[in-house]
């Protein structure tokens, strides 16, 4: 039997749906018109490239309207949408909707598809006659992207899921048995608490033009090989995978900053799987930038370079699979649940690796070579070298993040590192100094030959110089226990201090070499910052007694790195008075006021002071307390600050309550229930109150009495501890053959008083007693960590930023000269 549903909203999820298969049919028909326009040998003929562009536009209006339409539906909280009901909720500020968008897969899909269509429609105007291969790769990767939100099923095969799904289609339950069920549904499940923060409005969608900018050098490569020219596709391509670079990288350093201020493991990179999956592409391409340079300088290393920029996007999509299929299981935190798009994103990964592998085996023989090895010391075999070492360092990432993968395929059990965070480090810090050192001797090399003299005399300066200045940075971060660490330091330097010559050069006129060593002294920079914060943090809220009085705390947190505090009683925490002050609620969190003042031993006297405010939130889907943390920047280092236990906070309960749902009883304890008579004497927490007496003669407003009707008030004496007496008298009412009563209230002594019965067959008076639990005093527990000059990892990203900026810039400069001349 059909339910007639009341109260839902299908128009915007009709309209969505319509434009979802709109978006998939366009993208099709723009893939194959580029293809046949492509493959047109007619020149003159533009028919099919018409229809190609048309499609496109169309394909990107729909893409628009799915997104205008969706968001629409999670901004107005239409719950009889599974989407809006999944990702959101009433109580989250407009810019967590926007958050709610890309948290589930459909979404995130949906901005990959805008973003392709923004640089799709740039590239309509500037490819030129680059448009027929380039925009067919584009086109076919929006054709699958699209297909993961079709959200049809065509022969028995779940095809894509639709963001526009109804609640009552996705999830099964008897609720929907019934034609009002959204009258049930007050709210939605709402935004994964480590999401609800600032970074993640702006993450996902910078990650996101990164790895959509990922598939525009794979375009330019494809489209080379597919067309047989070879040599012209690096100097157009060169400012795209620039800027694919500088995109992802910002993307991924922003993911840094999320997990540093919203994750509660007290860093800025876990070695996470999905981590590894976004870096491993960035690296890879970053190592096709340095060898596309180098063909262009000296027409060596051609396919190297075409494979790297072929394997980048590549990787971008397994990057994909590995998060979206649910194969990582619970080893990541940002990985989503399958969604049964396992097919579909093995699919999308076969058909881009075998586009490569074809590609690249079919026009080998035709490839550009050079006769004349590279020169040992010339700039492009130590790139090649360069992207080599990178590349193998890739390789090791790719081979312990597989792991799962690996299982699935073979039926293996081999369990991912129990230490991850070890694990890469010990591997990734060997491979890390040999590509800083391999960084710094290029920038004294030139392209073809270089004289051995000159290279060695300004190596060895600077490499002495920079020997000076990592003996004076690892004494004074305290790093020189550790090889590895002095190595870092050391190769870091030593590229920091040979990019500063070659922007010395800049100074006198050589401008167009300052970007790429911007962009490396930034690079130098983060790693010392990376290095340094993660090697001697410490954790500075030592618990010397090694015991927190909170069942169960020690199977969830290291007692000795937390501290007890109860609310206005300082503590003193290393060169820090530690006060919590108190809290104040936002729902769904509960924000701590924590109060640090660095006190001068001599005089006492407070030298500085600042007050920090963690927030958590109990929620009990994530398995209990959430904890975000607060952090106090310094220039030379930050404290950072976590709550990991905090008394269970009862207005907060309450205030989750619907205003419907109370009853007024919330702040009260079970009441105590007595039968008593006129002149009983009983005793509460805080002193006694004696039964005074029965009035027949009460009365109660705007209720009038009928004949039949029965008012009586029992007048009742409270004597406080203080000696303090209070007088009330609740209400008995019957009315019209039912009972009711009405209480009263001693604020005074927090007691509430109820006369709930007349009970003739005993000869006694049915009294209810509420009283208030005794305030609790608040307390947290909570860990401090000190990161030391954590600011070089930060200060590192926007240097390396800039200089990528730079880059593009020139590259883009020379192919819009190369340009003017084919023309």
């Amino acid at each position: 039997m059909d339910v007639n549903y009341v109260g839902e909203n299908l128009l915007p999820g009709k309209i969505g749906q319509f434009f979802v298969i709109l978006s998939f049919g366009t993208a099709l028909l723009s893939f194959i018109s580029y293809y046949f326009a492509t493959t047109n040998t007619n020149k003159e003929d533009k028919s099919w490239l018409k229809i190609a562009r048309i499609s496109f536009w169309i394909n990107a209006v729909s893409i628009l309207a799915i997104g205008s339409t969706l968001f629409y539906i999670i901004y107005n909280h239409l719950f009889e949408y599974h989407y809006a009901w999944a990702h959101s909720s009433k109580a989250l500020p407009t810019h967590y909707i926007i958050s709610s968008f890309w948290e589930g897969q459909e979404g995130s899909f949906l901005l990959w598809m805008f973003w392709q269509s923004v640089l799709g429609s740039v590239l309509l105007f500037k490819a030129k006659d680059w448009e027929g291969p380039v925009m067919t790769f584009i086109m076919l990767c929006q054709v699958f992207l699209a297909s993961m939100i079709v959200g049809v099923q065509i022969f028995g095969f779940h095809f894509g899921s639709s963001p526009f799904i109804l609640l009552r289609e996705a999830i099964e339950g008897p609720i929907f048995s019934q034609a009002d069920y959204l009258s049930l549904i007050p709210d939605g499940r709402g935004l994964n608490p480590l999401l609800q923060n600032y970074w993640m409005v702006i993450h996902p969608p910078t990650l996101f033009l990164g790895f959509a900018s990922m598939v525009v050098p794979f375009a330019y490569a494809a489209g080379a090989l597919w067309t047989k020219r070879y040599k012209e596709w690096i100097t157009p391509a060169l400012p795209w995978a620039l800027f694919a670079v500088m995109i992802l990288g910002v993307g991924i350093i922003m993911g840094s900053f999320w997990a540093y201020e919203a994750l509660n493991f007290g860093g800025f990179w876990a070695w996470d799987p999905v981590e590894n999956a976004s870096i491993i592409p960035w690296f890879t391409l970053i190592a096709a930038v340095h060898v596309m340079i180098a063909y262009k300088n000296s027409g060596h290393s051609y396919f190297t370079a075409t494979f790297l920029a072929l394997v980048s996007f590549v990787l971008v999509i397994y990057a994909s699979y590995l998060t979206r299929s649910g194969i990582l299981g619970e080893t990541s935190v940002h990985s989503f649940t399958d969604l049964g798009l396992n097919g579909q994103l093995i699919a999308f990964n076969a058909t881009f690796f075998v586009i490569m592998v074809v590609a690249l085996v079919v026009r080998k023989k035709h490839m550009p070579t050079t006769q004349k090895e590279e020169d040992i010391y010339s700039r492009e075999f130590w790139l090649f070298i360069g992207a080599l070492v990178l590349t193998v360092a890739c390789v090791q990432m790719i081979s312990s993040t597989s792991i799962p993968v690996f299982n699935a395929i073979f039926g293996t059990k081999v369990a991912p590192p129990l230490d991850p965070i070890q694990h890469y480090n010990k591997w990734q810090s060997g491979f890390a100094v040999i590509i800083m050192i391999l960084t710094s001797i290029t920038q004294f090399l030139k392209y073809k030959k270089t004289d051995p003299r000159k290279f060695f005399a300004s190596t060895i300066a600077s490499l002495i110089v920079a020997l000076v200045l990592t003996a004076v940075v690892s004494y004074i971060t305290k790093t020189y226990t550790n090889l590895i660490f002095i190595l870092i330091t050391f190769s870091s330097l030593f590229c920091i201090l040979a990019n500063i010559r070659v922007l010395a050069d800049a100074i006198k006129g050589k401008w167009k070499l300052a970007g790429s060593s911007v962009a490396h002294i930034g690079f130098g920079l983060l790693l010392i910052g990376a290095m340094v914060a993660a090697s001697t943090n410490e954790v500075i809220s030592i618990n010397n007694t090694g015991y927190i009085a909170v069942s169960g705390f020690d199977k969830v947190e290291k007692p000795g790195d937390n501290l007890f505090l109860t609310e206005g009683e300082p503590v003193q925490m290393g060169d820090y008075r530690i006060t919590y002050i108190g809290d104040s609620i936002a729902q769904p969190n509960v924000f701590y006021k924590i109060k640090y003042e660095k006190i001068d031993e001599e005089s006492g006297k407070v030298e500085s002071s600042f007050v920090l405010m963690p927030f958590a939130q109990n929620n009990e889907k994530m398995g209990g307390l959430i904890g975000t943390p607060a952090t106090k920047h310094y220039f030379t280092h930050d404290i950072y600050t976590l709550i990991t236990a905090a008394a269970s906070d009862q207005q907060a309960k309450n205030a989750n309550i619907p205003a419907e749902q109370k009853t007024g009883f919330e702040d009260y304890e079970e009441p105590a229930t007595y039968e008593a008579n006129v002149g009983d004497t009983l005793r509460y927490r805080n002193g006694f109150f004696v039964i005074e007496g029965v009035n027949r003669n009460a009365h109660l407003e705007n209720i009038p009495k009928g004949d039949k009707d029965v008012i009586v008030g029992l007048k009742i004496k409270v004597v406080a501890s203080d000696n303090k007496e209070y007088h009330v008298e609740p209400i008995f009412l019957i009315k019209d053959g039912t009972s009711y009563d009405f209480n009263k209230d001693v604020n005074e002594q927090g007691l509430r008083f109820r006369f709930s019965n007349i009970l003739p067959k005993k000869d006694k008076l049915e009294i209810m007693v509420y009283q208030k639990p005794l305030p609790e005093k608040k307390w947290i527990v909570f860990k401090a960590i000190k990161f030391p000059y954590i600011n070089f990892f930060w200060c590192g990203t926007i240097v390396m930023s800039i200089g990528f900026f730079m880059s593009i810039f020139r590259r883009n400069s020379e192919a819009k000269r190369l340009d003017k001349k084919q023309s």
